[in-house]
């Protein structure tokens, strides 16, 4: 291999790991957008059931275990 084809060899290397790098970088910037979204839909997710369990006061049902639950059988 002559030095031509070897710098031309390293321009073809460099010019595809340059466009692999922008497309995980598109990937990754997507990634983060998501879940910046999904955050901000459990905080206002969690918001409404604060206001909803605060809203229910006393008459929110008791956290307590099913009628059909039998711990003897586990």
């Amino acid at each position: 291999m002559t030095a031509e084809e070897q710098i031309a060899r390293l321009e073809e290397l460099a010019y595809f790991q340059e466009k692999l790098l922008s497309q995980l970088n598109e990937a990754l910037t997507g990634q983060q957008r998501q879940l910046d979204d999904l955050e901000t839909r459990l905080a206002r997710l969690e918001e409404n059931v604060t206001t909803l369990i605060d809203s229910l006061g006393q008459d929110a049902p008791a956290n307590t275990l099913p009628p059909h639950y039998m711990p003897e059988r586990y």
